[in-house]
């Protein structure tokens, strides 16, 4: 019999993967979030920290700053949380129209985990470096696997961006500064814009995922176009996402799937590589694995790429890899990876109630490491399952209030005290925010006010003919007279 925490993460991700809650809801179900805090006792001063939370960046010997390894308080428990108390308001209610109390999130904006792409940014940084174009597109293939890998395990939903919300991030030890802004609310979008310090590559792009709800399962369909310009090369490449797929949100334990063929196109060149993301399949052996190739414009196959979404990825020349699969088939014996062929296996891949995985990722001599997943602190468990990139988004060092966009999804109180582990203040802030947005959507219908978009504009992705939402240039003049008041 699974217990009421496993049976809340199961509902969890209702959402989870876009973040956005509906504005439509009728307000009854908001005083779950005033029962949620009423359940839950934290002393945020009891938590276990081992980095800086007063706002204070400790800077290291070379000059850059640490960033900080905890956040300020533990992830609350939710065992002494009354599932009832959430079912019994669904009832005849689409999922989509109801606004989840605060124990079903993490601390962290939708706009900050759209920032977590750039946590391998050294393999847009690999792209730019080498002269070879095939070895250009096996890096960012990489990139675009691994922009998937920190929703591993993360069960908890993203905060939903207000209208106009934005976040920026600069970061000068790794080399980029990123802004994003939540340019529509219905549907739901975002859209975001990094570049390079050094002026060697563009990244944006913009997500309206389209959620479809099986009974067992919520699927979240991807939607927008994703760009990486490589300046020094003159080239584009552009891809979508792959279909993220969580099972078992009624009954059994929770598990997470990516499906779906994405297709990574370099406008410049013709090249094109073909990932398929495995569906899971009979007794698990296909959970998680990533299989493809790259082709040149005449459609010549240059190399195959093999993996995990959840741990590593690999290429090898297309004769070996043939090779490999022909006396697989006859039944050889395979070389499986080993810790010393510097691969981790996934803690993940066997556990109760989910399809077991047999083996890992098996090994062909020859291959090449592309890119391997990053391991997450000790500490993460207590931390929503964040990676030690993920901790950091929500970091206010001292002095960059003054700085930053009044509508910086940092200054947001709900989130800010949920980091904090004041979890009765920070329901209240959460309502009072939604509430406060529905107030001003309703203003502007009354006056027949269109809302404008502050920092992208809606216009075509100059590489694929799409619709897309382009950035607007200017944020980082700092100028944020202008800005809507949404706090």
């Amino acid at each position: 019999c699974n217990s009421e925490e496993e049976t809340i993460q199961k509902l969890l991700p209702c959402d989870f993967y876009t973040g956005f809650d509906s504005d439509n809801s009728s307000g009854d179900f908001s005083e779950a979030n005033h029962k949620v805090a009423e359940m839950l006792d934290l002393d945020p001063h009891q938590s276990n920290r081992t980095g800086k939370h007063n706002g204070e960046t400790e800077i290291q010997e070379n000059g850059i700053k640490r960033h900080r390894t905890s956040l300020p308080a533990p992830m609350f428990s939710r065992s002494d949380f009354s599932v009832w108390s959430i079912l019994k308001k669904c009832i005849g209610l689409e999922l989509s129209k109801i606004t989840m109390p605060i124990v079903f999130n993490e601390p962290l904006s939708f706009l900050q985990r759209i920032t977590e792409y750039m946590e391998h940014i050294y393999l847009i940084n690999k792209a730019c470096s080498h002269a070879d174009p095939l070895e250009r597109m096996q890096a960012v293939a990489a990139f675009a696997v691994s922009a998937v890998a920190s929703q591993w395990e993360r069960t908890g939903k993203p905060f939903n961006p207000l209208l106009g919300e934005t976040y920026e991030l600069t970061r000068e030890d790794l080399g980029f500064r990123f802004i994003s802004e939540q340019v529509s609310h219905h549907p739901p979008i975002s859209a975001f814009y990094s570049e390079g310090l050094n002026k060697d590559f563009i990244f944006h792009g913009s997500i309206y995922p389209k959620l479809k709800f099986w009974g067992k399962s919520i699927e979240a369909e991807p939607r927008g176009t994703i760009t990486l310009e490589l300046l020094k090369h003159n080239e584009a490449y552009t891809w979508t996402n792959p279909t993220c797929c969580v099972h078992n949100v009624i009954i059994g334990k929770l598990w997470l799937e990516q499906y779906g063929t994405v297709e990574i196109v370099n406008h410049s060149t013709g090249d094109k590589c073909v990932l398929n993301f495995k569906p899971c399949g009979l007794f698990g052996k296909e959970l998680h694995r990533v299989e493809g190739y790259i082709q040149d414009k005449n459609r010549k196959k240059l190399c195959v790429i093999y993996g995990k979404w959840t741990e590593c990825l690999w290429c090898t020349d297309p004769t070996t890899y043939e090779t490999y699969k022909k006396n697989e088939k006859r039944g050889g014996e395979q070389k499986k990876l080993k810790p010393s062929e510097d691969v981790i296996k996934s803690e993940n891949d066997e556990a109760d109630d989910m399809p077991e995985v047999q083996d890992t990722v098996q090994f062909i001599p020859g291959s090449k490491l592309l890119w391997r997943i990053n391991c997450r602190p000790p500490n993460s468990s207590q931390m929503y399952n964040f990676t030690s990139f993920a901790v950091s988004l929500n970091e206010l060092e001292k002095g960059m209030e003054a700085i930053l966009a009044p509508t910086d999804c940092r200054l947001r109180p709900d989130i800010r005290n949920m980091e904090n582990g004041n979890m009765d203040v920070a329901s209240k802030e959460k309502e009072r925010l939604e509430e406060k947005q529905r107030a001003a959507r309703k203003e502007r219908a009354k006056d027949e006010v269109e809302w404008h978009t502050r920092w992208f504009h809606q216009g075509t992705n100059p590489y694929t003919g799409t619709s897309d939402w382009l950035y607007s240039g200017g944020y980082f003049d700092r100028n944020f007279s202008d800005c809507p008041d949404i706090y």
